[in-house]
């Protein structure tokens, strides 16, 4: 199966970008970011910022573009059956120097996890920017949530 990503989400004086992989099955049928009801990634970021969880997809990306942040896979399009990272094949990778010059800003990238990060750095959309590899918000990561929520939590804090 073909799988395409979204749209990057932010506004232009994003600071801070948050790269994936791509969108698993249950994201793309949704077309959302994050969409499977267990991945940690919307209740982390709900709880950093103070804002009561919510299923409304407007108000995630607002959450996002209003905390100078901005959100984007690492993969444009793939061969991927299912949705686990480890079965892409055939990757194109999304073009981040575009990005960049809509964002000037962006001096920090989090990566998703480990596929994320590899493809990240594979993409060449590095620059100078500083690079930092987070643990996955997928549920399939089995880092209990907390520790995960401690990580980003303190991570973001210090990078914003």
């Amino acid at each position: 199966m073909i799988c395409r990503c979204f749209d990057p989400v932010f506004a232009p004086e994003a600071r801070v970008m948050i790269v994936g992989s791509m969108p698993s099955v249950k994201s793309l049928a949704d077309a959302q970011y994050y969409a499977h009801p267990r991945n940690a990634f919307w209740p982390i970021l709900f709880d950093i910022f103070g804002d009561i969880p919510h299923n409304d997809y407007e108000r995630k990306k607002a959450l996002i573009r209003g905390h100078g942040l901005a959100l984007w896979d690492a993969a444009a399009l793939c061969e991927r059956e299912g949705s686990l990272d480890s079965s892409m094949r055939g990757v194109v990778y999304n073009d981040f120097a575009g990005l960049y010059a809509q964002c000037p800003g962006i001096h920090t990238v989090l990566c998703n996890g480990g596929t994320a990060h590899a493809l990240f750095m594979k993409s060449g959309g590095a620059g100078e920017r500083r690079v930092i590899r987070m643990p996955s918000t997928s549920p399939a990561y089995t880092m209990p949530y907390e520790e995960k929520k401690r990580i980003w939590k303190e991570t973001i804090l210090s990078v914003l």
